[in-house]
């Protein structure tokens, strides 16, 4: 690999490749969105959005040097696979200064969740608890969540519906619905990013055991629901506006229909892994551009 000659082992850089920089804007939007539908509701606190990004993002990089120590172990990160480099079955860092990062920032994340609860309440401990939880789940023994065809529902779950409603409630102090419908595009674009990466990995994927929903449902249906994910995203902000939870604004979000086809067409003819990555960045920079402009689309409150 030409990248082990070009990145430091130890380095700062491997602790940011490892971090896998391009898919954070998956946390990044949730915090953003459920922001925006507390400014919609006269409720914004600065405070608690700033503590909620932390989490947030603080969760997501653990998860994602979680996985990097845990796929080598596992034996899933091959030569053969396509994507970028991963720092461990590069040799870049051991693995136990991998999992020790992600121990630490599960704790900055709990640090940050226990300012929240004690704002909120124990509903914030319980639900930080389980993101952990599931964060460590994903890809360790015996849950291999990632492994057993429930990373899509996970990501949904966790980085799109617990992270918008939560960032709204540790705002405004109430599980809202405008929230819960908000949180859903969140969600779909999250998993879309997952979905793309799992269809580029999805031959040795395979060939390693790692029974992922791409692998079980074949390259057909993987590029499939990759296209419902992005289209149901698109279609929210409609549905949120014929129920008065969004305002004039609510169109804002179709300005990215364009990238949004483009993609969709990309991942539905392209096999090579060189255009799947940069679908799966594409994909990333979707949502976060969706993400900001439903951000300010709830931000101008409901019709």
């Amino acid at each position: 690999m030409t990248g082990v000659t070009i990145l430091r082992r130890g380095s700062w850089r491997v602790w940011l490749l490892a971090a896998r920089l391009p898919t954070l804007t998956v946390s990044v939007s949730a915090v953003l969105v459920g922001t925006g539908a507390a400014i919609g509701a006269g409720a914004a606190q600065a405070m608690p959005a700033l503590a909620g990004f932390v989490v947030a993002v603080a969760i997501q990089v653990g998860t994602n040097y979680h996985n990097d120590a845990s796929d080598y172990l596992h034996g899933a990160d091959t030569k053969e696979r396509r994507g970028p480099m991963r720092a461990t079955a590069a040799g870049l860092l051991p693995v136990s200064r991998v999992l020790g990062g992600a121990y630490v920032c599960f704790g900055i994340a709990a640090l940050a969740g226990l300012y929240l609860a004690l704002l909120r309440g124990w509903p914030i401990l319980l639900v930080g608890a389980l993101s952990i939880a599931a964060g460590i789940a994903y890809t360790a023994t015996p849950f291999r969540l990632g492994y057993r065809g429930l990373g899509d529902l996970f990501v949904f779950i966790f980085f799109g519906v617990v992270a918008v409603v939560g960032t709204d409630y540790v705002q405004t102090g109430a599980i809202r619905t405008a929230a819960v419908l908000a949180s859903i595009p969140v969600g779909l674009l999250a998993t879309a990013v997952l979905v793309v990466n799992n269809l580029r990995d999805l031959d040795t994927d395979r060939a390693t055991g790692k029974r992922t929903l791409a692998v079980r449902l074949g390259p057909a249906m993987t590029r499939v629901e990759y296209g419902i994910c992005l289209i149901a995203a698109l279609g929210m902000p409609g549905i949120m506006r014929l129920d008065e939870m969004v305002g004039s604004w609510f169109w804002a979000p179709w300005l990215t229909v364009p990238q949004a086809a483009y993609l969709i067409a990309v991942v539905a003819t392209r096999t090579d892994g060189p255009a799947l990555i940069r679908a799966l960045k594409g994909t990333a920079q979707l949502l976060l551009l969706f993400s900001l402009l439903f951000a300010l689309a709830l931000a101008h409150g409901p019709a």
